[in-house]
Parts: structure tokens; C-alpha cells; sequence
């Protein structure tokens, strides 16, 4: 992809792991991704060959067994699954937003107990906060954790959970108390071998194929109340709401990545498809088009590239990194629409790349908070 105003985010390191990240796709992913999408999973090995090359969770510090690099790294690798299409790793993303919950809010037990596991790949990691009726309203969770002596008993159920048919760890977005406030929520671990805890088979979904996705069922599901995460209940919502601009401005760095891709898609097929006697980019209606796409796409590169730069310095905030969210999630799915156009019928069929992405973009106004919440939070601004 060609920026016509230069990045100026990444260091010669930086470049140097995006030219590892690159060999390791076209190795390691590329050739077994259209399997794994029909076996609806990323295989575990997969998981340990990336934590073994340092990719899986390139910032936790060495403490917990990461390399101790900084977010950039997290957003090469990020950029560079999603480049190639191979959506199936998004799971790798949702699994180190549980990691830095734990890193940033957990006990040192804690931390001691899942980190080295889960940079090693050895431990998947899911989030479970959306309920069958709760969507984006968090404070309508329904799902329970009452103490019984030295025990959290949970009930209740949770749904479109990525990871959650093969994570090792659970974090539990539940009520622990009845005060009507913010601080009857809490997050709460809860391993995969707990009696009482089961789920489904992967959900069926439009795209996003090789993620798995399920239900997650807690039948007085009993956990020691060590596993609040942090020790104390009622930290859960200040938790989640802290670490929210992180997990909007990496899925905005995907979709990015995503437009990118379909743009150079269409490109290459454009030049070298001939109707009507020549190129399908010869005709000024493909070229403006395209060039109209290109604008919108270094709109969204240069507002990315700068929240990146804010959240390095700590000073990221939380309507910058919805405004991310948005426009990008909105730009991925017009971009796609736009490009898969120009293919023609072969747009339309799942061997190209573009059809692909029409199915893979479509939940992006959608997961990590829809595009609606996202107004929401920046009409704060207003």
C-alpha cells in the first residue's frame, strides 16, 4: 500500500519484526487457513508457534515471560494477519486483551498463575461479557457470582464469545451485589476444567470463519473468590471501561488493514482484467472510484497512525479512539462493497480474496462496541 503522507510510527526494529510477521504468514497461516476455516479453529500448535516467536504477546513485560516490547509491536502483528486475510487470528488479539486485563488489574498470583502460559500460547484466553438479551448494555448483565463461603457460585450464560469453545480461561463479566451501581459488577476467572462450566458447539456466523465463536453456560459453577480478578469484587465495570480504547483503536488498526487490502486487491485485478477490449482501470468510472477509495483510506491511516501515537504517550482518550472505531469499521465494509464491485461475478465468489473479506468485514460495525455506541460516546464532544 503506497501512503502518500509517510508513516512515521515504526523504528528499523519495528520494520524488522513486520519482515518476520510476513515470512511467518506466508509459512504458517496462509497455506492452512482455508482448513482451518472449514474446522470453524486455529489449531493449538499454532498458538505455540507464535508465542514461541515472540508474536503472540510481543508487549508483556519480561516479567511474566514476553519479550517487553512496546504496543507498535502488537499493531505490526496485527496489521500483518490482517493484510493477508487470515481472520481466524483475531482470536490472537481477543486473547491479549485478557492477558493486559490481567497484567494491568490482576493479583501477582494471579499474573504469576496465566501470563507465562498465555505468552506461550500454552493458554487461550477469552472475554465474556455479552449475555443472549444484553448487547452493548453492560450494566443489563444478568449473569451472577454469590459468594458461599470461601466460593463464587455463577449462573447465568453468555454468548458470541470469541475463543470461547477452546480458551483455558474465561474472564467473567458478572454481578456480585445489589447496591444498583457500577460496583456490582466484578470479572471473574473461570478455568476450563470448573464443574458446572460448559459450551457450545462454534456458533454458525456470516464470516469469520476460522474464529471460533460460542456460547459459554454456568450451572453453580463454583470458584474459589481468589479469582476475582484483582481480589476485590466490585472493580469489574472501572476494569472494562479503562481498558476499552485499547481494544477499539487495535480493532480499528485490523480494519484498516483490512480496506488496505481489498484496495490492492482491486488494483492488481483491475490492471490485469481486460473487458471491452482493455483494463477494467482504464475506464474513468473504476478510476474514480478507486481514487475516491484511496482518499478515504489515507484518512483513516493518518487518524490510526496518530491514535497510536496518543496511546504510546498515555494520552489516548476514549472519544479519539471511538472516533477510530468508527470510521474505520464503517470504511472496511464501503471499501470492500466498492472493490468487490469492480471484480464483477468474481467478486462474488469465496476463491477471491474480496469475497472473502465482503463476509470477514461485515461484523466490524458490529463486535468491540457497535458503530450506534460509538456516536454515542463521540456526540460527548459535541
Amino acid at each position: 500500500m503506497e501512503y502518500l503522507i509517510p508513516r512515521t510510527l515504526f523504528s528499523t526494529e519495528h520494520e524488522e519484526f513486520r519482515r518476520a510477521c510476513r515470512r511467518f504468514m506466508e509459512q504458517e497461516v496462509v497455506p492452512f487457513h482455508a482448513q482451518w476455516e472449514k474446522d470453524k479453529c486455529v489449531p493449538r500448535e499454532v498458538w505455540r508457534k507464535t508465542g514461541e516467536l515472540g508474536m503472540l504477546l510481543p508487549s508483556m513485560p519480561e516479567e511474566y515471560g514476553g519479550p517487553g516490547a512496546d504496543r507498535l509491536f502488537d499493531m505490526v502483528f496485527a496489521e500483518e494477519f490482517m493484510r493477508v486475510g487470515a481472520s481466524g487470528l483475531i482470536g490472537f488479539g481477543v486473547h491479549g486483551l485478557v492477558a493486559f486485563y490481567i497484567l494491568n488489574y490482576g493479583t501477582e498470583a494471579q499474573k504469576q498463575t496465566w501470563l507465562p502460559r498465555m505468552v506461550a500460547g500454552e493458554a487461550v484466553g477469552a472475554i465474556a461479557m455479552t449475555e443472549p438479551n444484553t448487547g452493548s448494555d453492560l450494566q443489563a448483565v444478568r449473569t451472577r457470582a454469590v459468594q458461599d463461603a470461601d466460593q463464587l457460585v455463577l449462573n447465568g450464560s453468555k454468548t458470541f464469545i470469541s475463543n470461547g469453545a477452546s480458551c483455558d480461561l474465561a474472564l467473567v463479566v458478572c454481578k456480585t451485589g445489589d447496591s444498583g451501581s457500577a460496583k456490582d459488577f466484578s470479572l471473574v476467572i473461570v478455568e476450563k476444567e470448573r464443574e458446572g462450566f460448559s459450551r457450545s458447539q462454534p456458533l454458525e456466523k456470516i464470516g469469520l470463519h476460522a474464529q471460533n465463536t460460542s456460547m459459554l453456560f454456568f450451572d453453580d459453577c463454583r470458584v474459589p473468590v481468589e479469582n476475582v480478578l484483582g481480589g476485590v469484587a466490585g472493580q469489574g465495570f472501572y476494569q472494562l471501561m479503562h481498558d476499552l480504547a485499547w481494544e477499539r483503536i487495535i480493532g480499528a488498526v485490523g480494519f484498516q488493514a483490512q480496506a488496505e487490502a481489498a484496495l490492492d486487491h482491486t488494483l492488481e485485478y483491475t490492471r490485469t482484467r481486460i473487458v471491452f477490449g482493455k483494463p477494467v482501470l482504464d475506464f474513468q468510472n473504476s478510476r474514480f472510484t478507486l481514487a475516491q477509495l484511496k482518499a478515504e483510506i489515507q484518512i483513516g491511516r493518518s487518524w490510526v497512525d496518530s491514535c497510536m501515537a496518543l496511546l504510546l504517550r498515555g494520552e489516548l482518550t476514549a472519544e479519539a479512539a471511538a472516533v477510530a472505531k468508527y470510521w474505520t469499521a464503517e470504511l472496511s465494509s464501503r471499501v470492500v462493497d466498492a472493490c468487490l464491485q469492480l471484480h464483477g461475478g468474481n467478486g462474488y465468489m469465496t476463491e477471491y480474496p474480496i469475497a472473502r473479506l465482503y463476509l470477514d468485514t461485515r461484523g466490524n460495525r458490529i463486535w468491540g462496541g457497535t458503530n450506534e455506541i460509538m456516536k454515542e460516546i463521540i456526540a460527548r464532544t459535541l
